[in-house]
């Protein structure tokens, strides 16, 4: 591996024009097929598998030309203090309301409060609904203008009028304030660890070029592959952090190189042939983390791990092939590492004794060597210390985003207000039971005996009569909670009709399917739980045994595993603390606490596990180089952190200044992604790997690189640390040598 990176290192900075042209191209295609593509549609959400997804397909197949999969519109209306919703003039502005809507091109239908019971008890609020014939998403612009204009004009006359409902739905804003001062964060620390402003500019230029490719590239296939805004959002996240992580480490290790006295070409080699050697691996665990989000079984997961898996990809082609072509454009404007303290201390060559004296050990040197004299207590507290912070985790409930959770200053969340105000917390998550009487003897007795059990059972305010098809076999029900969608009761209840149903189905034949989008939800994260163990051993098992090539030991790469599961539940517990139970919730903008996202732990645990072993494999990679070339085990954790402990530190904050970034958005997911990565970067890499690491290897002293003899044979030799290097450098002094003598030490 080292050998074959090392020669493609160096046949890109030959080549530099050829290789940046190619780069080049393929930006300028990916550009331009982003701009030609189709504007993509609305990303459908499925959950193959599910019972609330087979109702949902039914439903489909039973009611043609329903559009169940259209967008919905709901204007609420409410009086004011001292009117009611019945008075003469509030009903005339609500029929004008109405009339003006069904004129619409997509309007399907736009029922009359006044006629479907759409007004509450107290007769101060009401709300019409609009069904459309296309997905919230696919909408017209006149369309939604025409929605938002009959609420404008309603509200002109007094009346308190909000909409809520997916007809306004529209991509979140993406924080490009936030954003950019993540990457100004990363451009400082650049400049501060590489010490020029062409060095920090190269990883900054290649990761954008690598996100710009990989995001357009995702737009350009959107609408072909059903992919949501999501899905590149995720990949420009993933991809800039790694991107500029992957840059960095090759970058600092050319420096080095150049300040071991090699030329730049032999210095960009190697660089590519070692720290390349540590790039490729640390990628391969990031893919797999996110390629395995397919074994969930969720399109929708499924495609935004694929598409972020492929920008990883990317990052890591360009870190091999373009950063060393940068580098030969660069020239004497990157500096050796050390050379600025060599010109104000003079040259350490000619008093090398004095030198060594007089150098102060760096900080990583003088943390590592504290850690070696105190590994229990460094131990103990970081696994402590983290322990306490997950303890929220175990409180951790599980949802989707609605407009329960919308900022308060959004209509759409003073809609939701507004309804659970005038009919209850349950009205804005209504269950629809699909009564599936084909093969029923009597299809309507069959759909009475599910309303009548239905309405025996606690937690419900109304079941509405059923409705049938035109084929008589199939009916729906409509079935209103008496708490929030949210609610650990709204969730018995599905399972309690769900339990019922099948007694009916014993009685008189009839499947009882529920559905809905609070069925939906809670289906999801069911199944998102279920998934978790799988997914967890097949990526950890899998990134296992490529640890255990890298690394060519049993014990590191499990300490690495366990040291994730730390951090990742860590991370958990802070997430929980924050936007479920609102601990400093105001400093990062949460408006709203409520239910984790449920696709968040299951995320979390891929992303942050490929992270966490980009770290594991830049800094240990440096310990087993070492401890491979003959010091000791405790040396060799401090030569590690020598060479590794800065760049290391510096990635791990620009990862969290580049996740951080993402916590400025305006859409409660991307938000709580953009935090939950960043807290958990800094958590494994200060806390896991900084201290816990050391600490174990530390302990474990010669036994944490044992390898089992058959194991060892049987393991393809990858030469991570680059020894196939090494022993060019000494076949090239053999060369120099006395010929008698070369052919002695090349037998030898």
């Amino acid at each position: 591996m080292a050998t074959f990176l090392y020669k493609l290192g160096r046949l890109a900075f030959r080549r530099r024009h050829f290789v940046a042209l190619i780069w080049v191209a393929l930006l300028t295609l990916a550009g331009v097929g982003a701009a030609s593509a189709p504007a993509p549609g609305t990303t459908s959400f499925s959950i193959p598998g599910t019972e609330a997804q087979k109702a949902f397909d039914l439903l489909e197949q039973r009611f043609p030309g329903a559009s169940a999969d259209g967008g919905t519109g709901r204007i609420v209306f409410k009086a004011p203090d001292g009117e009611k919703m019945t008075d003469a003039d509030n009903k005339a502005i609500v029929a004008k309301t109405v009339k003006e809507l069904s004129d619409g091109s997509e309007v399907v239908s736009v029922t009359d409060p006044f006629t479907t019971n759409a007004v509450s008890k107290d007769g101060t609020v009401a709300y019409t609904s609009v069904k459309y014939d296309a997905p919230g998403m696919e909408l017209k612009d006149t369309t939604r203008d025409a929605l938002e204009a009959a609420g404008d004009e309603a509200r002109a006359t007094g009346l308190t009028v909000d909409i809520g409902g997916d007809a306004l739905q529209a991509a979140a804003e993406p924080g490009a304030i936030g954003e950019v001062i993540g990457l100004a964060i990363a451009a400082v620390v650049l400049v501060i660890t590489l010490g020029s402003l062409v060095a920090a500019g190269l990883p900054l230029l290649t990761a954008i070029i690598g996100v710009g490719i990989g995001v357009s590239t995702i737009t350009a296939l959107a609408n072909a592959l059903d992919l949501g805004d999501t899905t590149s959002t995720l990949a420009l996240m993933i991809g800039l952090a790694v991107g500029i992580d992957y840059a960095l480490f090759i970058v600092s290790r050319y420096r080095g190189e150049l300040a071991e006295g090699r030329d730049r070409e032999e210095a960009a080699g190697r660089a590519t042939g070692t720290a390349g050697s540590a790039v490729v691996f640390a990628g391969l665990t990031v893919v797999i983390a996110l390629a395995g989000l397919s074994v969930v079984g969720v399109p929708m997961l499924t495609k935004m791990g694929l598409a972020a898996a492929g920008t990883v990809v990317v990052s890591v082609l360009i870190a091999l092939t373009l950063i060393p072509a940068l580098l030969g454009y660069a020239g004497k404007k990157v500096r050796p590492a050390g050379e600025k303290r060599k010109r104000r201390g003079g040259d350490p060559s000619e008093a090398p004794e004095k030198s060594a004296a007089q150098a102060k050990p760096g900080l990583g040197v003088r943390w590592a060597s504290f850690v070696i004299r105190r590994p229990v207590a460094v131990l103990l507290l970081g696994v402590v210390g983290l322990g306490a912070i997950a303890v929220p985790a175990s409180r951790l409930e599980l949802g989707l985003p609605d407009d329960g959770s919308q900022p308060t200053s959004t209509t759409q969340r003073r809609a939701y207000d507004l309804l659970s105000e005038g009919f209850g917390p349950g009205f804005n998550g209504p269950l629809m039971i699909v009564v599936d009487a084909k093969n029923s003897d009597d299809p309507k007795a069959a759909a009475t005996t599910v309303t009548d059990g239905i309405k025996g059972l606690k937690d419900v305010v109304t079941v509405t009569p059923a409705t049938f098809n035109k084929a008589g076999d199939t009916a729906t029900i409509t079935v209103i909670p008496d708490s929030k969608p949210s609610s650990v009761q709204t969730e018995d209840l599905v399972h309690a009709i769900r339990d019922q149903g099948a007694d009916v189905k014993a009685d008189t034949g009839a499947k009882v399917l529920v559905t809905g989008t609070t069925a939906m939800n809670i289906d999801f994260s069911q199944k998102l739980t279920d998934a978790l163990v799988p997914y967890l051993a097949l990526v950890v098992g899998l990134a296992f045994l490529l640890l255990i090539v890298v690394f060519r030991s049993v014990l590191v790469p499990l300490k690495a595993a366990l040291g994730f599961l730390l951090s990742v539940l860590a991370a958990l517990g802070a997430v929980v603390a924050v936007f479920q139970w609102g601990w400093l919730a105001g400093l990062i903008g949460v408006e709203e606490t409520g239910p984790i996202m449920s696709m968040m732990p299951i995320f979390m645990v891929g992303v942050v596990f490929g992270l966490a072993m980009d770290y594991e494999v830049f800094l240990v990679t440096r310990m087993r180089e070492a401890y491979v070339h003959g010091e000791s085990p405790s040396q060799a954790i401090v030569t590690g952190f020598r060479h590794s402990a800065r760049v290391v530190a510096a990635a791990a904050v620009i990862m969290m200044a580049v996740f951080g970034g993402f916590i400025s958005s305006s859409e409660s997911m991307i938000k709580m992604i953009g935090f939950g990565l960043a807290i958990a970067v800094f958590f494994d890499a200060f806390v896991v790997r900084m201290a816990i690491v050391p600490a174990v290897l530390a302990l474990l002293g010669k036994k944490a690189w044992w390898l089992p003899r058959w194991l060892d044979r049987a393991l393809p030799n990858v030469d991570v640390e680059g020894e196939g290097l090494r022993t060019q450098d000494d076949l090239k002094k053999v060369g120099d040598a006395d010929p008698d003598e070369d052919r002695e030490l090349a037998r030898v």
